[in-house]
């Protein structure tokens, strides 16, 4: 296996995760805040969603690395 076809199945692996991990969490405006009142206060991550969070982080990372990993080394 190349390294080029390697960072392929890099990239699509960490899309997909980022993807997914992004549509799980739930913060984020209500539709009541596209009217003006938004009605939940800022608490800080903890536990499950602190975990998503960091984890959606480094997928990001690694997709955004394994592009540019792709593009030095030409599959």
């Amino acid at each position: 296996m190349q390294i080029g076809n390697f960072l392929e199945i890099v990239i699509f692996v960490s899309a997909f995760l980022s993807i997914v991990l992004i549509l799980l969490q739930q913060r984020g405006a209500s539709l009541g805040a596209g009217f003006g009142s938004s009605g939940e206060l800022y608490t800080k991550r903890r536990g499950l969603e602190k975990s998503m969070f960091v984890t959606t982080i480094v997928f990001v990372v690694i997709f955004v690395s394994s592009i540019l990993g792709l593009l030095i080394i030409p599959a």
